[in-house]
């Protein structure tokens, strides 16, 4: 679907005005389910075409609330609420821009131990186990390079076993074939380590 320039938005910086009447003397009201770090909390952006864009930081969600840029898609029972004199909000889960932002497209999709653990389901490559650190299944002592092809999530166990051996001189075998991940959803999840349940709908496959 094609989309007419004049509809893209570029979006807002984090210090901008909010254009909510009192938004601009925001403050924090918690209640006893409420998590005191709750700026730390991360907000999932959707594009208008709910395309996931970003896990934005809670002051900058409610920045693009307050100024009338987003709508809620998904609430969050346990989040605080932010009040300003006229204007109260309970923080999200989930966000939706009003209006469409075109986004540039990047194929190859960068190798973090987010992602890694993602495209493995956070299970042991060798043996199934629940992972808990990296491996190269080419040690780098013997030439292994640190890409996608090579790497896979581990358990401390094989790990240990396997140390700078090749999976030939053990008899190991791959759970499943290396490849990298694809789609502009794995971007996103290349910087998220945990997830919240109601994000998984946009993320794809790879995020279960």
């Amino acid at each position: 679907m094609k989309h007419r320039s004049s509809a893209h938005r570029q979006l807002p910086p984090a210090d901008a005005p909010m254009g909510a009447p009192g938004a601009s003397n925001l403050r924090v009201v918690y209640d006893s389910t409420a998590v005191p770090d709750w700026v730390k909390r991360r907000v999932l952006l959707l594009n208008a075409t709910y395309e996931p864009l970003t896990a934005l930081p809670a002051r900058r969600a409610v920045i693009l609330m307050a100024g009338g840029k987003t709508d809620t898609v998904h609430d969050d029972p346990h989040a605080p609420f932010v009040r300003s004199a006229e204007w109260s909000v309970q923080l999200p889960s989930v966000i939706r821009l009003r209006s469409y932002v075109r986004v540039p497209y990047h194929a190859r999709v960068p190798m973090t131990r987010a992602a890694l653990m993602h495209r493995d389901g956070n299970r042991c490559a060798y043996c199934g186990a629940k992972a808990e650190t990296i491996d190269h299944v080419v040690p780098r002592s013997r030439g292994g390079e640190h890409t996608w092809e090579n790497c896979v999530a581990c358990c401390a166990s094989c790990n240990h076993k396997k140390a700078d051996k090749m999976l030939a001189e053990l008899g190991w075998t791959l759970r499943a074939a290396l490849t990298p991940p694809k789609g502009r959803h794995w971007r996103l999840l290349a910087t998220l380590p945990e997830l919240h349940p109601t994000w998984l709908p946009y993320l794809g496959e790879g995020a279960a």
